[in-house]
């Protein structure tokens, strides 16, 4: 088993898994979260994507959404204080208006508040149009907040706690080109007699940023133009007047934001296919198109009309209005829009589809067999895993601790099922982690702890210890004080189950064929069936093993122990060494050369410091010392450049860069618009298969001419760090991890390739275009 007990009767001493380095490896998927910020509320359960468990902030990788309350006299009866949830995004994200435009959806709030209290309507801040191609939307960017007035009924009476708890069910549509939808729980307490005002100056800006109601209604007339060609009248345009606007805004433009999301054509622009223009005092918009979507003429219409620009920043400085609500009555009737008629094929769709939605048993008979290919498919992939490349540094350690044991047939037994243990739990851990982190709004997938460059800075720095001290550097008997290293002795049970959580850790950027397809299903699974699938695939990889340990012949190829586990050992150091270096690579995707520069100097003074511990006498000490000076100070350097952002691709040599481009959704949408194939590569640095199939298949002369001759434009899109986009597009092709490899034929139904891919699968695919 993966373990190297001491083996006293030859005298060899321990040079392997000391429980210090096993406690290590276990540390480090507990790591891989750090990126991951620990506000967001984690749920495992995956049929909802809200928070089981509720807190005052909800964080995602697009937005940091807080409840916020604003009562500086307290909460008394017959009084109104606020609440609000006020929204950071980060750049280029936005959330939208209770008028979305032509996309999206508003921000709904849902509150649970104690007996006495009633929550009004949002105080919708004044948005901004968001212009994206032909659309308008409207909506926030940056930081908003999102007002509502609660109401204190005269008979409340307060807790006799003083305190005071209200929750939030806030959901809530974040859109960049990609749109994901999102939701959380919160809840606040508020001191129902002391002073609550932390977010004062937010309340003040979204109170500025409120449109101010007119008194005086406006009008709204339908323009009857005839068209003498056709012989028809067009009534597809309004002219508005609004009155009762302050003085001071006289002469300048406006912006034109409605409230009803279906009346008004949202991208027709100022100045090109409407006129605004003053009437004295009086705000006059000719010719405004309206929507094709519009439904029968109401008598009535809701608008906000607002500074722009210069003017509306300018007027936030000096605290005055920056836009006005009026209620227009409409004078005139337009023709209600003619909606196309739903074609006969599309009408059979839906019929059949809402036949299949009532059909429960069926569905559940489906479900069930889905199960069961997910469970199996993560059992053949768990035992095709350890053929994979990523799991080869650690067959030392397998091939040693069977021949360690010798003829020890109980205790080869108890190593096996320890280890067993440890594989399995480990797999199941690692799932848990990663369906917490999907709950509470992360797009990740398999293989995501190696999308941090702390994790593979520390995996490389496991890697270099677990070298030295196979190439003889050091033993850990001379470094760890005598208690721990007698107990460790002692302990070689929880010696083979944690070597087990270290295949774990070592096999995870590796995607085995059917392990990518069951991963996939068991993302959208309830939580304790995905685990299942994590636990068959934990079984499979550790089966071969477990068979070794209670079928002597499957081992009994091995020599008896002796010296030649010493030089067999020691040659293993390298595998360790080229795993070092592979790290080291991948970290230079991640975050650049001087980070992989950086990693080095920090292994290099780290195996220094090794060194002088082995030492004897006065120069241990004083070596020591030294060295332990360079470990901290070359750390310190190299920590910034370890976690630096993502260095800027560069492109490949020999034309590469011009073969492949890099992958966005909008490019694979536009390219099938255009007729033209697409081939997608997912991959990683870090995914060891990714890397050998794109040395391999994807740069064989025959392949590459095959997709030059069919005009399939190569798409590759980098998983290295984490990218919500590309986890999405993976969850949407059924996978969870790379390497996948997709063919895009217009027309046709994405073609998902296996893992190890061969050059006669993809000519295959190619001859079907």
């Amino acid at each position: 088993m993966p373990s190297l007990p001491i083996l006293r009767r030859l005298n060899l001493s321990p040079r392997l898994s000391p429980f210090a380095l096993w406690f290590f490896a276990l540390i480090l998927i507990a790591v891989s979260a750090l990126p991951i910020s620990a506000r967001a509320q984690i749920n495992l359960g995956l049929s909802s994507s809200k928070t089981s468990t509720s807190a005052a902030v909800v964080q995602t990788p697009r937005v940091r959404a807080e409840i916020v309350a604003q009562a500086p006299d307290g909460i008394a009866a017959g009084q109104t204080f606020w609440l609000g949830l006020k929204l950071a995004h980060e750049p280029d994200w936005h959330t939208y208006w209770k008028n979305a435009g032509d996309s999206g959806l508003p921000t709904e709030l849902q509150w649970q508040l104690p007996a006495g209290l009633s929550a009004g309507a949002i105080d919708w801040p004044t948005p901004h149009a968001l212009r994206v191609g032909p659309l308008v939307n409207y909506g926030y960017e940056n930081t908003v907040l999102l007002p509502i007035p609660v109401k204190v009924a005269s008979d409340f009476k307060a807790p006799e706690s003083g305190m005071m708890e209200v929750r939030l069910s806030a959901s809530w549509l974040i859109c960049r080109v990609e749109c994901i939808p999102e939701s959380g729980e919160f809840a606040l307490q508020i001191p129902v007699g002391g002073t609550t005002a932390t977010h004062s100056e937010d309340f003040f800006k979204a109170q500025a940023q409120k449109p101010v109601a007119l008194s005086d209604n406006g009008k709204a007339s339908i323009q009857a133009d005839a068209n003498a060609s056709k012989g028809t009248v067009l009534d597809d345009r309004i002219s508005l007047r609004v009155t009762g606007l302050p003085a001071a805004i006289q002469g300048k433009a406006l912006q034109f934001y409605p409230e009803n999301a279906e009346t008004f054509r949202h991208a027709a622009e100022s100045g090109k296919d409407w006129q605004q223009r003053w009437n004295g005092n009086v705000w006059v918009a000719e010719g405004m198109p309206l929507s094709d979507m519009r439904s029968e003429t109401p008598k009535q219409l809701a608008i906000v009309i607002a500074l722009a620009g210069k003017d509306r920043a300018a007027a936030m400085d000096k605290g005055e209005p920056i836009a006005w609500r009026s209620t227009l009555d409409v004078a005139g009737q337009w023709t209600p829009a003619t909606l196309a008629s739903v074609s006969p094929a599309l009408a059979a769709a839906l019929e059949a589809n809402k036949n299949a939605a009532t059909a429960p048993v069926a569905t559940s008979s489906a479900s069930n067999t889905g199960i069961w290919a997910a469970l199996l498919g993560g059992l053949i992939g768990g035992l095709i895993l350890n053929l994979m490349p990523c799991v080869f540094p650690v067959l030392a350690i397998k091939v040693l601790g069977f021949a360690g044991h010798g003829q020890n047939r109980r205790a080869q037994k108890i190593s096996g099922l320890a280890y067993t243990a440890g594989v399995v739990l480990s797999f199941v851990a690692l799932g848990a982690l990663l369906l917490g982190l999907r709950a509470a709004g992360q797009q990740l997938g398999w293989g995501f702890q190696l999308q941090s460059p702390i994790v593979v800075s520390l995996l490389a720095t496991l890697f270099t210890v677990l070298g030295l001290n196979l190439a003889g550097l050091f033993e850990f008997g001379s470094l760890l004080p005598s208690h721990i290293a007698i107990a460790q002795a002692r302990n070689p049970v929880l010696d083979s189950f944690l070597s087990g959580v270290l295949a774990v850790a070592i096999a995870s950027p590796c995607t085995a064929p059917f392990m990518g397809a069951s991963l996939g299903f068991a993302i959208d699974m309830p939580a304790a069936q995905a685990l299942t699938v994590f636990a068959a695939l934990g079984v499979g990889m550790a089966l071969p093993y477990l068979l070794a340990s209670f079928v002597p012949a499957v081992v009994s190829w091995l020599p008896r122990p002796g010296a030649w586990m010493e030089t067999f050992r020691r040659a293993m150091a390298f595998p360790m060494f080229a795993t070092v270096v592979w790290l080291v690579w991948v970290l230079g995707h991640q975050s650049g050369m001087d980070a992989a520069a950086a990693l080095l100097a920090l292994l290099l003074v780290l195996a220094a410091l090794i060194w002088a511990l082995g030492l004897s006498g006065k120069s241990r000490l004083a070596l020591s010392a030294i060295a332990l000076l360079l470990v901290a100070g070359v750390g310190y350097y190299a920590a910034p450049l370890i976690t630096a952002p993502q260095a800027e691709p560069v492109q490949a040599q020999s034309g590469e860069g011009e073969l492949w481009q890099p992958w966005t959704a909008d490019k694979v949408q536009s390219l099938q618009a255009a007729s033209q194939p697409v081939f997608v590569d997912f991959t990683a640095a870090w995914c060891v298969t990714c890397q050998v199939n794109k040395r391999t298949t994807l740069s064989h002369a025959d392949v590459l001419a095959a997709f030059e001759q069919h005009k399939v434009q190569l798409l590759r899109a980098d998983w290295t760090r984490q990218d919500p986009a590309i986890t999405q597009a993976l969850h949407a092709l059924g996978r969870s991890g790379v390497p996948v490899y997709v063919l895009y034929v217009p027309g046709k139904p994405p073609v998902v390739m296996s893992e190890l891919l061969s050059k006669s699968e993809v000519l295959h695919a190619l001859q079907k275009i």
